[in-house]
């Protein structure tokens, strides 16, 4: 049996959580402004609604496999195993990206895009696992800040490396390796120290089948759960689209582009610290979990519309900060909490299956309706006029937040009911 934490055991698993997610992050913050500058370079930004398709599918091909890995083997091998297959694969693209082509270029973007999916989602999946709901409202603002800080000083040291010490793209590759090695030290050293120790009833070896899509659908709260996300999320690669068009059109040369993009990553990132620690915890307290699920859609809504207004690069920069530095930081915070009510396997492989998989399916449709609309229909529409129907999906994402609400509130009504009783 688990003994229970005390003290200066919370506070240190809590710092090192804190340190684990800035150090995926940074990495991630490396390969990111890296893989879209190689990518815009090598084949423009109207080819990536079909990099974000391909990356859908690679992830759908590979979820089968990834849900029989957390159930036979420890989550923390598997986050393991995975670490080390990232170094690898990173070295061998930092010689095939040397002589960089359309091939090299879209397999490269795909793996970067499908890395940060997996590191993140790993490590809230296993934050869970170890945190009650009391618990989670505590800490997880402080450990998600980690991630955040982890964004400014990746995005800085990847612009600081090209513009001051006359890096090239490329040279951000084996860097991030270091980084992920950093990150499996970490790992282990918090399993030897038992501060990965899950909360009682979670098991590896139990069902298969209750946590694929089929036990979702009937899940009336995890549908739920899954329609929210998934509805924000096919606004992101219309939002994606249009900014990276202003890069392309904006700035010339890779090198430059990856600058810029490592000093805008770490731009958002600061901005979503400001929010993480000066809005998040008076949201949360006054108009609680789904409040903060509110501040999103109606911060997208606004750049959209100046966006409208003024196409240039600053208005699509901050459309981008509306939409990606409120995800990482307000919206993640609140999105996390509403899994904690679930039980531990299920909301393990759920989360899978909506964060891995859904939300790239989600980015398909998105993809494809940037497609439909602009190059693939004779009466096709540029960038700025796609900002019209991310403000149809806004208003669609609020109603259904409300939807949300209702049930989340009777699940934890049910719980402390529960809980009083035993």
């Amino acid at each position: 049996m688990n003994m229970p934490f005390q003290g200066s055991a919370y506070v240190m698993r809590g710092m090192l959580l804190f340190a684990n997610f800035f150090l995926i992050i940074a990495a991630v913050y490396h390969l990111k402004p890296a893989s879209r500058s190689i990518f815009i370079s090598s084949l423009g930004a109207d080819f990536l609604p079909y990099v974000w398709i391909a990356t859908a599918v690679v992830l759908g091909l590979t979820i089968g496999l990834y849900n029989r890995l957390i159930a036979y083997y420890s989550r923390i091998h598997v986050v393991l195993g995975s670490c080390a297959i990232a170094i690898g694969i990173l070295l061998v693209f930092y010689r095939l990206l040397n002589d960089s082509g359309f091939v090299q270029a879209f397999a490269f973007y795909i793996f970067v895009d499908m890395l940060s999916v997996i590191l993140v989602e790993q490590f809230w999946s296993l934050t869970n696992t170890i945190f009650s709901t009391i618990e989670g409202k505590r800490w997880y603002g402080l450990i998600a800040t980690g991630g955040l800080v982890g964004g400014v000083v990746g995005g800085i040291a990847s612009s600081t490396l090209i513009r001051q010490f006359g890096l090239q793209t490329m040279d951000l590759l084996p860097i991030a390796a270091g980084i992920i090695a950093l990150l499996i030290a970490l790992t282990l050293l918090m399993g030897r120290l038992g501060l990965y120790e899950e909360k009682p009833g979670v098991g590896n070896h139990e069902q298969a089948s209750t946590g694929d899509w089929r036990a979702i659908l009937h899940h009336r709260y995890l549908l739920l759960i899954a329609a929210i996300l998934l509805l924000a999320q096919i606004a992101e690669p219309i939002i994606e689209y249009q900014f990276m068009q202003m890069v392309e059109s904006t700035i010339e040369g890779r090198d430059a582009r990856t600058a810029y993009l490592g000093a805008f990553f770490s731009v958002l990132s600061a901005v979503a610290i400001g929010i993480n620690l000066a809005i998040t915890p008076l949201v949360h307290r006054w108009l609680g979990v789904l409040g903060g699920l509110f501040v999103q859609p109606l911060a997208v809504l606004v750049g959209s519309l100046w966006f409208i207004s003024q196409a240039t690069l600053q208005a699509g920069a901050f459309l981008k900060i509306a939409d990606r530095g409120l995800s990482y930081s307000i919206n993640r915070a609140s999105k996390e909490l509403l899994y904690v009510p679930i039980a531990p396997l299920l909301m393990f492989r759920a989360k899978a299956w909506i964060d891995m998989f859904g939300y790239r399916l989600f980015k398909v449709a998105g993809s494809l309706l940037i497609l439909l609309l602009t190059q693939w229909l004779p009466w096709s529409i540029d960038a700025v006029h796609l900002s019209w129907l991310v403000l149809g999906f806004c208003l669609v994402w609020m109603f259904a937040l409300t939807r949300l609400g209702v049930r989340y509130r009777d699940i934890l009504v049910r719980a402390d009911a529960i809980k009083a009783g035993g």
